[in-house]
């Protein structure tokens, strides 16, 4: 199997945490049939310095002809007042891909027990999913004006928009508890009271799945009362933004969760869900796990390659068990002494 991987590392901790994850991909298909070309571009506040705009057509042409996308992180306080923001630059990433589909595990392993804000018998056992229609609501709705004394913007959701992250979201739950929560805003919102109606529609096609609503201020509360009380999360634009940006703090560190964005082209994109964390750049002491869960989720979902993903996050977990970490985790591991050690493990060469 020979595939093309396009490599954006991005800004800040981004090129440390994907050079992570590179030297652990490049270890695991060692002795395998498995050949992984990566193509590095820039992306992000790295492309304005180097070319003056955030999202390349290079950048773009390389993305399109990818087996897999793997995207570091993007942003910081030096690109914050330019017109055409990394943060742009990403958007138009996932609008061009048409990367629908926002997807983020949550899970919260015993050995981070201890560093979430939640007590320990609420949080024990967390394992939910967030699916997040990422290419429509209020993010890319228009008209939108801000003047000096109002402001509007348009939150516009289409029923084939609806119709499609729901249907993802439902396939999902076939594999899990085939639970299916759809989170709105359907007592007040005119585009949440047809998201409601097309989820129940779509509901009929999944015969083996329940679905139920929830408003979203009631999700919220949830997340952090009940949070094993989920399976799957189906929300809009920016109630899914909010409501992931919430459930990532349950294990107590943004550093371990991974995310992935799936087209309609069939490429995926996979990413950490933080952010470029520029205060600790160059540092050696980012923790790369979220980026190298990331990558292992890059091998089940586009590749079907379970056991190497199986293999990584094992390692990654059992490294942390063992008492290593990073200094988000209250450790003292830098970035490449962790990497070095999840290795050891992928080899069967830990002490």
């Amino acid at each position: 199997m020979e595939k093309k991987i396009v490599v954006l590392a991005g800004d800040g901790i981004g090129p440390e945490i994907m050079a992570s994850a590179l030297e652990v991909l490049e270890v695991i298909t060692q002795k395998s049939e498995v050949t992984f070309t990566f193509e590095a571009h820039d992306f992000g506040g790295a492309a304005i310095d180097s070319c003056g705009e955030p999202f390349p057509k290079s950048t773009l042409e390389a993305c399109e002809s990818a087996d897999a996308i793997l995207l570091g992180a993007i942003g910081g306080p030096k690109w914050e007042n330019v017109e055409n923001t990394p943060e742009k630059g990403l958007l138009a990433l996932r609008k061009a891909l048409k990367l629908f589909a926002n997807i983020r595990p949550i899970t919260v392993p015993d050995v981070l027990l201890d560093r979430s804000p939640i007590k320990e018998e609420i949080i024990k056992g967390t394992d939910f999913v967030i699916v997040r229609e990422l290419t429509s609501g209020m993010y890319f709705g228009e008209p939108r004006f801000l003047g000096d004394t109002e402001a509007y913007d348009t939150n516009y959701y289409h029923e084939a928009e609806i119709r499609q992250i729901m249907r993802q979201a439902f396939k999902i739950a076939q594999g899990r508890k085939k639970q299916v929560l759809s989170v709105d805003k359907a007592n007040v919102l005119a585009t949440s009271k047809l998201w409601r109606r097309v989820a129940e529609e779509v509901a009929l096609e999944f015969p083996d799945c329940t679905l139920s609503h929830q408003y979203v201020d009631s999700a919220a509360m949830k997340i952090i009362q009940n949070p094993r009380a989920f399976d799957v999360i189906v929300t809009e634009n920016l109630f899914g933004d909010i409501l992931s940006d919430e459930a990532s703090v349950l294990p107590g560190t943004l550093g371990v969760l991974p995310s992935a964005s799936y087209g309609e082209t069939g490429i995926a994109l996979y990413e950490p869900i933080h952010g470029s964390a520029p205060d600790i750049a160059g540092q050696n002491s980012a923790n790369p796990v979220s980026m190298m869960l990331s990558a292992s989720l890059m091998l089940r979902q586009s590749f079907g390659l379970e056991t190497m993903a199986d293999q990584i996050e094992e390692a990654c977990f059992a490294t942390m068990e063992a008492g290593l970490l990073t200094s988000d985790l209250g450790g003292t591991a830098s970035t490449s002494a962790f990497t070095q050690a999840v290795i050891q493990r992928i080899q069967g060469e830990e002490k």
